[in-house]
């Protein structure tokens, strides 16, 4: 469905994106996650065309689209639910939703008005209310339905559970996973590392613009430095590579990081096994 291949993306001089790959298949979820600053961000305004990538390519269903301007990108099937919602709050509920599929030119708009009022039941008792006047939940469930009335193949959502409350956040993750078994792709950046990972087919580690880690959603659950920088288990440290200019990993001595998927420095005696990425405190 998706792929990245070497993506290096710049703000003037300041490099975002590091030579990202990244693969989305069809019918997946696909989180990446990271802190702020790591620029999940800037990959999804990169793979809308808000952003123009320096180097690489950005491929959908096989076709490059770097060169296609945003509005093009949204045509061929993909549709971005922006952070922190980005609903139009003085204009009601269902003129928002009509917003979404403001490029369509078929008969259908009005059907999948009430398809989102099926799946969104709060939203069609909020239709005439303004947008500004919902909950942050409400909004974010707007948002997410407003991407959705573009029919995309490729869903990206970028952090949906900032400033929710956790009860909140597991019911957007919920739909987020009903999504997905309605036949959606969905791209899903996050920051809630459990969430996101809860719900997803497989994930990826983005630090300072790099993928440091990937793999399947158990795989990284499982992973000592995902658990210690994202999980809330034990020290918090970072995950990071290691430091190309030397022969020595970037991992400062810590007896309690046994192993990592990335990285496993230590075997139980403390010897290098591989190279690659490492923890850093």
């Amino acid at each position: 469905m998706l792929r990245l291949s070497d993506i290096s993306t710049y703000y003037g001089q300041i490099r975002a994106l590091d030579l990202v790959n990244l693969v989305v298949e069809p019918g997946e979820i696909v989180a990446i996650i990271g802190a702020n600053g790591a620029g999940k961000t800037t990959l999804l305004n990169t793979v809308c065309g808000i952003l123009n990538a320096r180097h690489g390519e950005v491929y959908l269903e096989g076709k490059p689209i770097s060169d296609l301007s945003a509005e093009a990108i949204v045509r061929l099937g993909v549709s971005h639910v922006p952070e922190r919602r980005q609903v139009f709050s003085t204009m009601s509920v269902i003129d928002n939703l009509l917003l979404g599929a403001y490029h369509r030119r078929d008969g259908a708009v009005r059907q999948d008005v009430e398809q989102m009022f099926e799946f969104f039941p709060i939203l069609q008792k909020r239709q005439k209310q303004a947008a500004g006047t919902l909950s942050g939940g409400e909004q974010q469930m707007l948002a997410i339905a407003r991407g959705m009335m573009s029919r995309p193949k490729l869903l990206m959502l970028d952090e949906p559970s900032v400033g929710l409350a956790p009860l909140m956040v597991r019911e957007i993750m919920r739909i987020i996973a009903d999504l997905r078994a309605r036949g959606t792709t969905i791209l899903l950046i996050e920051q809630n590392a459990k969430a996101a990972l809860g719900v997803a087919d497989r994930g990826y580690v983005l630090e300072t613009g790099r993928i440091v880690l990937e793999g399947t959603a158990k795989e990284l659950m499982a992973d000592e430095g995902v658990q210690k920088a994202y999980l809330g288990k034990g020290n918090k440290v970072q995950l990071a590579r290691c430091r190309a200019d030397t022969d020595t990993y970037a991992c400062i001595d810590d007896e309690s990081i046994k192993s990592c998927v990335m990285c496993p420095a230590r075997n139980g005696n403390g010897s290098v096994l591989t190279s690659g990425g490492a923890l850093v405190l």
